[in-house]
């Protein structure tokens, strides 16, 4: 018998001093409880999202002090965790001291040295160098160690001999990225399996929460706890980390898998736990009943806990949400309010006079139904003194004092009115209030820019700005059945037509709303960015050629045709949002809040871009050229 406890515990970025004493309290109570192993995860000490943190060195020994107090606490119980190792000797390519993402093993108040590893810890084998991970920058990889030692990966894996209970195990030490190996020239798994039997092996993991990842990890590790014959023990930690731009959460999740492949326990989402398994006994157990459950309800869950987790990171208990009577700012109210309460949450309808009865009267529902605090501030007469000001003041030429006057088009107006109710209510108000005020935008939106500068693209944190037009009505019903079990965002915001209500042309009332097909171009956008292989205007030309558009951007069958009758109408949509998306767009996401990421690319850091302007392939323009002249 050997009791294993899995320490599902919250990681918070660049406080080792914290971490180290959520480890020490939870290996007292894994003593208590009579376990003989504990893991914890990766980079459980430092934390892993840290930026140029890891550049400083006294951060690194500091790092190494609090290892050294979790490596003496492990006296009478064996502690398998992720911290950073140095070696002071050497350097990374960058001319910086030499640093490993490493997998402790302690066990009587000393490290347990791996059988063939030139270290007293594990190195990590893959460095991820995609998406929110930059390990490559920071960290020294097993396999260049390997060449700098002029031998092989397979050479120095190897498993970590232990004695626990009477007798002897090999383990199979993975870390993360380790267990993920299918686009990797090597696969540490595997290259352990061809070494001496192992008896079970450990990912410990800093995993970030993206939607859909849990179901293909259970289909990647149970596939090798069955190929292994082996259990397999993930432990994952929770928390919020960040990239500055790019928000994550940490789920937990942590599962157990027994030899056969099957899940046997997996760990409660954001949540600290601390349960402990029998390894003899976990082919006997039954697998773990995983409800099935709607996407929405997962999005939500991470939402929540994101934005909760960052206002208690900054210290803000108060936050202001200017609501328009559209879906998203009703759908950021009634998150919010689940996470700060209704007494914490200010709304402000800020109507001009382009804004309908309709869109007020559903706005003070909503605050109604909330509980919440709740004002209008009317922005008309502030918007009229603006333009004024701007048409009657004299433009003067300095060099032969000739004067002129601005003239404040209409399309001037709609951002005069964006930037007023941002930056001077809004803003404002959140410092009267004593919070900050939020940022509502879509991914959608968020794409092609469809914001204003200084605007309603401003706020502290975007917590909808990875979710696509559909993702947010879907949270809109998702809260008003599962979480308020009642109508708390109004039927008529889910039902009324998009609309920023910023000129005439946008009347609600008379079904005029944003330039943006929802139903189309939520998965045209997706295409540009969350795809593996991302869309570009040459691969949407081909497929419209084909007549395979829909199939490959995964929007409902026939809505090209519905939108686009000619190929002229279609590639004049498709460059006037690729002109966006790769041009103005990219400086406004640059200049944007903080996103809260949940998806599989989010904007950010997440998606690494330069303002480099629109491309046309030399294939697009002949596609282009060929598809007219059909036309013509």
């Amino acid at each position: 018998m050997l009791p294993i406890a899995i320490a599902q515990m919250e990681v918070i970025p660049g406080h080792p001093d914290r971490n180290a004493a959520t480890m020490l309290r939870m290996i007292a109570d894994a003593k208590k409880q009579g376990a003989g192993l504990i893991l914890f995860p990766e980079m459980a000490i430092p934390g892993y999202l840290l930026g140029d943190t890891w550049e400083q060195e006294s951060f690194i020994r500091d790092c190494e002090s609090y290892g050294q107090d979790i490596i003496a606490a492990s006296k009478g119980i064996c502690v398998m965790f992720g911290n950073i190792a140095a070696d002071w000797t050497k350097k990374n390519n960058d001319g910086r001291v030499r640093k490993y993402n490493a997998f402790f093993t302690a066990q009587d108040g000393k490290l347990v040295h791996p059988d063939s590893m030139p270290y007293p810890f594990v190195i990590k084998t893959l460095m991820p160098n995609y998406r929110e991970f930059d390990d490559t920058r920071h960290f020294f990889s097993l396999q260049k160690l390997a060449r700098e030692l002029g031998t092989t990966p397979a050479a120095l894996l190897s498993p970590v001999s232990l004695k626990l209970g009477g007798k002897n195990y090999q383990v199979g030490c993975l870390l993360c990225e380790d267990g993920w190996s299918e686009d990797y020239e090597v696969a540490p798994l595997q290259l352990l399996e061809h070494g001496e039997p192992i008896d079970f092996y450990v990912n410990i993991s800093a995993s970030p929460y993206t939607l859909g990842k849990n179901d293909k990890r259970n289909r990647v590790f149970s596939a090798q706890a069955k190929e292994a014959h082996a259990p397999l023990f993930y432990v994952n930690c929770i928390g919020l980390q960040n990239n500055g731009k790019t928000i994550y959460t940490f789920d937990g999740s942590s599962t157990v898998y027994n030899e056969n492949g099957s899940v046997v326990s997996v760990a409660p989402e954001y949540r600290e736990s601390l349960e402990i398994f029998d390894l003899d006994s976990l082919s006997s157990r039954p697998a773990a009943v995983q409800k099935p459950e709607k996407e929405v309800a997962h999005i939500y869950r991470a939402l929540h806990y994101g934005v909760r987790r960052f206002l208690e990171n900054i210290h803000m208990k108060n936050v202001v949400i200017g609501i328009s009577g559209g879906i998203d700012s009703a759908v950021a109210a009634a998150l919010y309010c689940q996470v700060v309460g209704p007494e914490h949450l200010l709304l402000i309808n800020m109507p001009s006079v382009f804004n309908s009865e309709t869109t007020k009267g559903l706005s003070q529902q909503l605050a109604e139904r909330l509980g919440c605090e709740y004002m209008i501030v009317p922005i008309q007469e502030s918007v009229d003194h603006t333009r004024a000001q701007l048409e009657s003041c004299p433009v003067t030429l300095q060099k032969d004092g000739t004067e002129k006057h601005l003239s404040v088009s209409s399309f001037v107006l709609e951002n005069i009115q964006a930037r007023d109710r941002s930056a001077r209510v809004l803003a404002g108000a959140a410092a009267a209030f004593g919070g900050g005020f939020t940022c509502n935008a879509n991914k959608a939106e968020t794409t092609v820019g469809y914001s204003t500068l200084y605007g309603d693209q401003s706020g502290f944190l975007a917590a909808l700005a990875d979710l696509w037009k559909h993702q947010v009505y879907d949270l809109a019903r998702y809260m008003n059945e599962e979480i308020y079990h009642r109508e708390v965002v109004p039927q008529g915001i889910i039902d009324i037509v998009p609309s920023a209500e910023l000129s005439s042309a946008q009347n609600v009332d008379e079904g005029k709303g944003d330039p943006i097909k929802y139903p189309y171009h939520d998965y045209l956008f997706r295409s540009f960015i969350e795809r593996w292989r991302k869309a570009t205007p040459e691969d949407l030309l081909v497929w419209y050629q084909d007549g395979t558009v829909e199939e490959h951007i995964g929007c409902e069958k026939g809505l090209v045709k519905k939108y686009f009758p000619t190929p002229k109408d279609f590639i004049a949509d498709l460059e006037r949002w690729w002109n966006l998306f790769t041009g103005m767009a990219v400086a406004k996401r640059i200049q944007a809040p903080p996103i809260l990421a949940v998806s599989r690319r989010a904007y950010g850091f997440d998606h690494r871009e330069a303002q480099n302007g629109p491309y046309y392939t030399r294939k697009y323009r002949q596609l282009k050229e060929a598809l007219l002249n059909r036309e013509a």
